[in-house]
């Protein structure tokens, strides 16, 4: 790559990053602070509020790229960082459930995502794309690991408004990165109406959005209860919880960065793709079967972060290699869509079964969600290694 497509990737991952890391960091405290609030003893209420943000994301991803692809890319991208901090200045202040319902709602409508992965594509050439779009990949997956080892430790330190109020101050900083170190593309020359046909009738592309809503769903069903589990059966404080994250996390990227490597190299992507979905399957039976102690349920937390890791730095690769070169924008707009359904579905399905059926029963509903993404992968033809010219 070019020094400017190095500095294209490295920026608009950190974009990406900055708004998942406040994110992330609510995740893994928000079930145990939403106790203090009014409303916060209804499990379905602390469901819909964590996925609240994904039921905007999943409105707006795609009208955003529509008006970036007329407005530009980066007056949209700004415009959806500003609401995203005002929703959580919002979440911030709320003093109850239904406020911070609002602020989660608000926080969705800063629907950038599709715009920054249209953006990347503008300012890379096709044969460096993928990488970049692997580097944007990858990211989610570094935030969210080093989100869980945080949260913890500044949860104690400066409570979950302060949390917030931390997400708000990173969106910001997002904007100034966008605005000092992102080259502007070329103008747009007119709105060209997206080719969703073709998108929508891909079956590669309708396994690989399948993929990231049900691995969303699992990681925010899975985040309604992981808390619980950790203060009742391992003894741990919410305060503490990094001690049991840190070590998880370390020894996860150990073992994924080298599984990505050996998939790209020895053109094993499909093993190791699958391989990962598996892992997620055994993840949730296992800690519905035996998730009864500190010990165990650190063990089933490094395989998750591992599984987890490597399917969200190889999904929007697969996505921006398989999608037809015409439609790469559309493809993106309807795969960040379903990342945002899933996370929706994922808290509010967790909220509820949670709620009326016990939080082993939200284990054994993510369990059939990824042998039910495994049975659809099956068949997915993955697209072929390239190679240098």
């Amino acid at each position: 790559m070019s020094p400017q497509e190095r500095r294209v990737g490295v920026s608009l991952a950190s974009i990406f990053a900055l708004r998942m890391l406040g994110l992330f960091l609510i995740l893994p405290v928000f079930a145990v602070y939403a106790k203090t609030l009014p409303g916060g003893d209804d499990r379905t209420l602390i469901g819909v509020a964590l996925g609240a943000y994904g039921l905007t994301q999943a409105v707006l991803q795609i009208p955003f790229g529509i008006a970036s692809d007329r407005f530009g890319r980066k007056p949209v991208i700004v415009f959806g960082l500003l609401l995203f901090a005002l929703g959580s200045f919002v979440a911030a202040w709320a003093p109850d459930m239904h406020w911070m319902i609002v602020g989660r709602v608000l926080q969705g409508t800063g629907a950038i995502s599709a715009a920054v992965t249209a953006l990347a594509a503008d300012l890379t050439r096709e044969e460096h794309r993928t990488k970049v779009m692997a580097m944007i990949g990858s990211s989610i997956g570094l935030v969210f690991a080093l989100s869980l080892v945080g949260a913890p430790l500044l949860y104690g330190w400066v409570g979950m408004g302060g949390l917030f109020g931390m997400t708000g101050g990173l969106a910001l900083g997002a904007i100034l990165l966008l605005l000092t170190r992102v080259p502007s593309p070329p103008k747009p020359a007119g709105h060209v109406r997206l080719p969703l046909r073709e998108v929508l009738g891909n079956v590669d592309l309708l396994r690989l959005n399948l993929g990231i809503g049900t691995l969303h769903m699992i990681q925010m069903a899975m985040f309604v209860v992981l808390p619980h589990a950790l203060i009742e059966r391992g003894g741990l404080a919410a305060t503490e919880h990094w001690k049991v994250y840190l070590p998880a996390v370390l020894a996860s990227f150990a073992v994924m960065v080298p599984a990505i490597i050996a998939a790209e190299k020895k053109d094993r992507m499909a093993f190791v793709f699958r391989s990962a979905i598996v892992l997620i399957a055994c993840v949730q039976f296992g800690l519905y079967l035996f998730g009864g102690g500190l010990w165990a349920l650190g063990f089933w937390l490094l395989l998750f972060f591992v599984a987890f890791n490597v399917l969200e730095a190889t999904l929007p690769s697969l996505v921006s290699r398989t999608a037809p070169p015409a439609a790469k924008g559309a493809a993106l707009g309807v795969y960040n869509t379903t990342q945002a359904v899933g996370l929706f579905v994922g808290g509010a399905m967790g909220g509820f079964i949670a709620q009326h059926l016990g939080d082993d029963a939200v284990f054994v509903a993510c369990t059939g969600l990824a042998l039910l993404w495994l049975a659809v992968a099956a068949g997915m033809r993955f697209p072929a290694r390239r190679t240098a010219a």
